[in-house]
């Protein structure tokens, strides 16, 4: 089996655990993934999609939003260069 190395902050709080309970850091972890295991293996619960509702922002000012020129001409006169 390939050694696998587990994060300082998990460490830390293993080794809580285990001298909280008096037990075994190999007791506690083995406890720890028996505990949190069913959690990973279960289906993920059905997602909501996520929904906005629109509403008409009335027509735009410029004649089109397609033209960069257009909009800046209306919004900082025809010397905006």
């Amino acid at each position: 089996m390939r050694r696998m190395a587990l994060d300082h902050d998990v460490v830390a709080r293993l080794k809580r655990v285990a001298r909280q309970l008096k037990r075994p850091l190999e007791r506690v972890v083995n406890d720890a993934l028996r505990a949190g295991l069913p959690a990973l293996e279960a289906p993920s619960p059905a997602r909501q999609p996520f929904r906005t509702d629109g509403f008409d922002l009335g027509a735009s000012v410029p004649e089109s939003l397609d033209s960069i020129e257009d909009v800046l001409t209306y919004s900082e006169g025809s010397d905006h260069r």
